[in-house]
């Protein structure tokens, strides 16, 4: 018998870490059983309705009846829709559709359920990453820009106007008179085809790697007749184009690039003396110790491992990950040679770190 095997261990300490996996595990059903709720639009149904049966749901719904009987069984014991027995009745409460509805007040949790699925899609190609060291294309995830686009358009388009072009003084009256923008990885282009919108004298250009994304974000421009905003199909590796704009963004875009910080550098060297560049990215530490009460940390670590770093990776990038750190970007920026770099943490959305970084006029 080995010393291993002889080894005792705390039974009281093991019996309640068996019982907070156990938790993880119906956690990580009920996110599953989210995401479906939030694509079939069934959180949307129940919000605001009297308590209703599973017939009357799925009629609402134009779902099958059995399925959605299944799906409201799993949302009951998660705690998330009440029921009650007698009439057999299915309500989600108003606190609980606060979070979870396409219009919620409190930003729609539901859409980041969606990655939880998209997990255990990746899975067997996750293992051959982990196995062969490769790296993954865009175009290997399943619904990826549209999970995306979602969270932009809550993330980022939403407060667009109150509180996050307000971080840079005096950029609306700028964006009122004209100046040349560009949105650094803009995926489906929301944020910069509102800002196109609301400032028709500015000039605004997209670049993004992958084409159905810049293709979706220039049929939605169309669709608008929107003439002063282009979007253009872009590998942004060693990207420079030296005093072109005025204003840049990017929006959880940096740490996805085969090489952040050539893109850092090439922005820096792509503005105007006097241009402003305003980063979006996800706030938490270069430092795991720092990250044990970040929100959502364990989902963005698993994000990390099973998309942003081997799409790096996939592109023969060192792999910076999600969790790259707000001091590594700020680090990056500093290095690039602007003239002064401020970060902010908007009070309503503690995950992200808004960078508004100026050149020297």
């Amino acid at each position: 018998m080995t010393v291993m095997e002889t080894k005792s261990f705390d039974q009281a300490v093991a019996e309640g870490f068996a019982e907070k996996v156990g938790g993880m595990l119906d956690a990580g059903a009920a996110a599953a059983m989210i995401s479906l709720g939030h694509r079939l639009g069934l959180f949307d149904t129940l919000k605001g309705r009297a308590p209703a049966t599973s017939p009357e749901i799925a009629g609402a719904a134009g779902l099958a009846e059995r399925y959605v009987r299944e799906w409201l069984a799993a949302m009951v014991t998660a705690g998330v829709v009440e029921y009650e027995p007698e009439g057999k009745l299915y309500h989600l409460p108003a606190a609980h559709a606060a979070c979870l509805t396409r219009d919620a007040p409190l930003g729609n949790l539901a859409v980041y359920a969606q990655h939880i699925a998209l997990f255990g899609k990746m899975e067997d190609r996750t293992i051959r990453c982990m196995e062969t060291g490769e790296g993954t294309a865009y175009g290997d995830y399943p619904c990826f820009h549209q999970i995306m686009a979602e969270d932009s358009g809550q993330t980022v388009t939403a407060g667009l106007f109150d509180h996050i072009l307000p971080l840079v003084p005096g950029l609306d009256a700028r964006l009122r008179e004209g100046i040349d923008v560009l949105d650094a990885g803009c995926a489906r282009g929301s944020a910069l085809i509102a800002m196109a919108r609301r400032y028709p004298a500015s000039r605004f250009t997209g670049y993004d790697l992958c084409a159905d994304a810049i293709s979706f974000a220039a049929r939605a421009a169309q669709a608008e007749g929107l003439t002063n905003v282009t979007f253009e199909t872009r590998d942004l590796t060693g990207y420079c184009e030296p005093d072109r704009w005025d204003f840049v963004t990017s929006f959880d875009a940096v740490h996805d690039q085969k090489d952040p910080r050539g893109l850092v550098d090439g922005i820096c060297a792509s503005l105007r003396p006097g241009g402003v560049y305003l980063m979006q990215d996800i706030g938490g530490s270069a430092h795991l110790e720092n990250n044990r009460d970040f929100p959502m940390a364990t989902m963005l670590y698993a994000a990390s491992l099973v998309h942003c770093t081997p799409v790096s990776i996939g592109q023969g990038g060192e792999g910076l990950g999600t969790m790259w750190g707000w001091e590594t970007a700020e680090r990056f920026l500093r290095d690039a040679g602007f003239s002064s770099v401020e970060r902010h943490v908007l009070e309503h959305d503690p995950m992200n770190v808004w960078f508004v970084s100026r050149k020297q006029g």
